[in-house]
């Protein structure tokens, strides 16, 4: 699988990367529907299933080359370097948009999750009493989370880790967004805002030769909070994968309609007009500048006045629909071409 990527292929596997990695920091949208849409996800799932105990053992034995090998390593160093590069740069441009331009933001995720839901569906031809019945319920759920209130922050390391697994599920489960989860129990922020700019920062530091946050404690924590998150990423991308690579081999039609129907729940989640203001401050509702006045949290959506907003929107929302198709016809002309 390595040696036959050219480099035009290896560049938009780093795209490919900033854009799950983009979609993972958005409330609502999975980055796993990235994955299925640009037809990466099986040999994304088949590679993170290889990380396991044979793929240890070659690396405690200094067998580097057949480690990387054995767990397809460029493939997911590609995709990862490109998530990386997001969360310091187009996720850091995202919150801009979300801010100023949220109604139009929210407008293309939703055009891209109906996209989405045709590119899956288009496919799948064995619809039948169980497949819809897991349709159903994936719709169930998938609705039932959007109505669920926000927890507040909570810092413990154990409970950190354990956000770390839920975090990346939306990498593993199309459909299912992990930074939405983390909003619901309250540590969005924490995680996925003052934790990666923590960590900016320091890079920041270190590349002027500034040590000093070294004596910074609340620096300090938000570094130790990042590296357990990040542990339990790991963690939870290694388990699912394995769980996973078994549902789909064995009940690959169930898991297919389940999750076409969770993609169809999540439809409300980011409805471009529905009205939620998402509590992420350890008082539940909001947090405080350095002049101590209360900030807004950017993930508020609200109903337009004007009907030429509107008129955008949908404009945005077809936008999102022809992202969709346009990642469908290049995965199908690269398929070709292989």
């Amino acid at each position: 699988m390595q040696s036959t990527r050219t480099f035009s292929d290896r560049l938009f596997l780093v795209l490919k990367g900033l854009g799950m990695g983009t979609a993972n920091k958005v409330p609502g949208v999975s980055g796993g529907v990235v994955a299925f849409v640009a037809g990466f996800y099986e040999e994304f799932i088949y590679s993170l299933k290889k990380v396991n105990g044979k793929a240890f053992r070659l690396l405690i034995n200094g067998r580097f080359k057949s480690f990387y090998r054995y767990i397809n390593g460029r493939f997911l160093g590609l995709l990862f370097l490109g998530m990386v590069i997001s969360y310091f740069s187009v996720s850091k441009l995202l919150d801009y948009l979300i801010e100023h331009y949220e109604l139009y933001v929210w407008s293309v995720f939703f055009g891209m999750i109906i996209g989405s839901i045709y590119y899956i569906n288009k496919d799948f031809k064995d619809w039948n009493y169980r497949t819809y019945t897991a349709m159903a319920i994936g719709i169930i759920l998938g609705a039932g989370i959007s109505f669920l209130n926000p927890a507040k922050e909570n810092d413990n390391l154990w409970f950190v880790f354990f956000c770390g697994i839920i975090s990346v599920s939306g990498m593993t489960l199309p459909g299912f967004s992990g930074s939405f989860i983390l909003i619901l129990i309250g540590n969005y922020v924490l995680l996925l805002v003052d934790s990666v700019n923590a960590l900016y920062d320091t890079f920041s530091d270190i590349f002027k030769g500034d040590f000093s946050f070294t004596e910074n404690t609340e620096r300090i924590r938000m570094l130790t909070v990042l590296a357990v998150f990040t542990l339990g990423s790991v963690t939870g991308l290694v388990t699912f994968s394995h769980v996973l690579s078994y549902i789909l081999k064995h009940y690959k039609s169930i898991t297919l309609a389940s999750i076409i129907g969770f993609i169809i729940g999540s439809l409300g989640v980011v409805w471009p007009w529905k009205k939620t203001i998402y509590k992420t401050a350890t008082d539940g509702s909001f947090i405080l500048d350095s002049a101590g006045q209360k900030v807004t949290q950017n993930y508020q959506r609200y109903i337009p006045e004007a009907q030429t907003e509107t008129y955008y929107a949908i404009g945005f929302i077809l936008l999102g629909v022809a992202i969709v198709l346009a990642l469908e016809w290049y995965g199908q002309k690269t398929r070709k071409i292989k």
